[in-house]
């Protein structure tokens, strides 16, 4: 799955498979005044094949945590999220997509469209961020998206509530609420990853390599400051005052979110450590 999608819960039905590939994913354990106590835990929202992610250490913080806090917690609700993107998505009058993008990204734009089984005017009733999207998701399967972890992390809660952090809606509405030539930012950064391999996240998330994980989220669309500010570093921002919440009120929250949102300086663990918590690795 392309970085784009590292940021965004993908929307798709939870399956069962078998033969799950080991992980040792990165976890962290918050602690706060009056031990008060969070976990934060990086998913990986697609996969090749089933990843065995539930580890002594991640079941032990499932097993402590009386909240699950994720990104979107309705991700079985499919018809609804469907709903919601066409609602959002919808727009008249557009080009096509090759005069959406500059000249010497045309090329490449041509080569997804074709590998995605998609034409040039097929996107003419449709916003660009949303066009962006789709070709974004062009190469993954159904049964990537079902070994996400995220969705196997909302299946352990239990009788435990869920919370969304954010929510289909407004994670969709980020992306609507885009100036246009930020859209075309977005587009241009889709076409431009389409051709990189998704291998090295896989293996970075599952090998818990934050290092590498926080490399790749400073390339593609990440390094433009405009979209970086609204779908990394502003997210962050505003879960950290979730998180924070949560854990005031007394309960104890485990955090699920795509792992690139652990990553770095402008990432969860960071965040809560600047608000004076103590942000440890867990081993």
């Amino acid at each position: 799955m392309r970085w784009l999608l590292a940021l965004l819960a993908p929307f798709a039905l939870l399956a069962c498979s078998s033969e799950p590939r080991p992980a040792d994913p990165a976890l962290w354990r918050v602690d706060g005044p009056g031990g008060k106590r969070a976990w934060l835990f990086g998913t990986i929202h697609a996969a090749k094949q089933p990843l065995a992610w539930q580890t002594p250490t991640v079941r032990q913080a499932l097993e402590q945590s009386d909240t699950i806090m994720v990104e979107v917690a309705n991700l079985a609700e499919e018809a609804e999220v469907s709903a919601t993107f066409a609602r959002l998505a919808k727009s008249e009058g557009q080009p096509p997509l090759s005069r959406r993008v500059d000249s010497d990204e045309r090329q490449a734009l041509a080569m997804l469209l074709g590998k995605s089984g998609y034409r040039d005017s097929d996107f003419a009733a449709m916003d660009t961020w949303a066009a962006a999207l789709i070709l974004a998701r062009a190469g993954a399967s159904e049964e990537d998206a079902r070994n996400g972890v995220d969705r196997a992390v909302i299946a352990e809660a239990g009788e435990r509530p869920v919370v969304e952090l954010e929510g289909a809606a407004r994670q969709l509405g980020l992306f609507d609420a885009l100036p246009e030539a930020e859209q075309r930012d977005l587009l241009g950064a889709v076409v431009l990853e389409a051709s990189r391999s998704d291998a090295d996240l896989a293996e970075s998330w599952r090998t818990g390599d934050m290092e590498a994980i926080e490399k790749e989220t400073r390339r593609g669309l990440l390094a433009d400051p405009e979209l970086r500010e609204i779908l990394f570093t502003g997210r962050n921002r505003a879960w950290t005052g979730k998180v924070t919440a949560a854990m005031k009120s007394g309960q104890t929250p485990f955090v699920a979110v795509g792992a690139a949102h652990m990553a770095g300086p402008q990432g969860l663990p960071a965040m809560l450590a600047a608000r004076g918590y103590t942000v440890t690795r867990a081993e």
